[in-house]
């Protein structure tokens, strides 16, 4: 089966988003351009890494004079939900950020998980300007070829600094948005209650 590649330059929409109940969310990014959506399982703790690494790398070229905001506008911040239809692409293994120095842009890349990862095995590469090219694709392109020694499926996001921090706001405070801390062990809580280790094990 070919790669597949999801290009997606200045979408409309690029966002993380979850769907279930606090405790048992599934987290997603999804990227919408037109009427073309794609949407991507992640883990919580991508969520979160790519949201930070977001914000630090913004900040190093905010400080060797790049012409980036300090902080997310609020206007730019997407608080709706997810756009429907909501189907899976596929799981994400690994993600990287890019910084574009040519048009001060961040590339966003999500790839598949490979067969033989193991669920939970999340990492987060950075790149400073002018360590990598980002190449240049037709909008709609799907089934090209790119990367050969990597056959994993890819969704490529460019953004510009502006929607990339409004994507990171509204990233941590989905992740913040899940269950609240056990006051005693700072473990999340459970509708039904958890075993606290601080209160050996009476539950709380």
């Amino acid at each position: 089966m070919a790669r597949r590649v999801y290009n997606f330059e200045k979408p409309d929409r690029f966002v993380a988003g979850t769907v279930g109940q606090p405790g048992s969310r599934t987290f997603y990014l999804q990227a919408r351009d037109g009427t073309r959506i794609v949407s991507v399982v992640v883990e919580k703790v991508q969520v979160a890494l790519l949201a930070e690494r977001l914000t630090q790398l913004l900040a190093e070229v905010r400080a060797r004079g790049a012409n980036v905001p300090q902080e997310a506008a609020l206007a730019d911040v997407d608080s709706a939900p997810l756009d429907e239809p909501l189907n899976e692409t596929f799981r994400v293994g690994t993600m990287a950020i890019v910084w574009n120095g040519e048009d001060e842009s961040i590339v966003v890349e999500a790839r598949a998980m490979s067969e033989d990862a193991e669920e939970g095995d999340e990492d987060v590469e950075d790149a400073e300007e002018g360590d990598e090219d980002v190449e240049d694709a037709e909008e709609g392109d799907e089934d090209v070829e790119d990367d050969a020694d990597d056959e994993s499926d890819v969704v490529r996001v460019q953004l510009a600094p502006h929607k990339a921090l409004a994507f990171a706001q509204r990233a941590l405070e989905i992740v913040a948005a899940g269950r609240l801390p056990c006051p005693f062990c700072g473990q999340p809580l459970n509708p039904e209650g958890h075993i606290c280790a601080r209160r050996n094990g009476f539950m709380h």
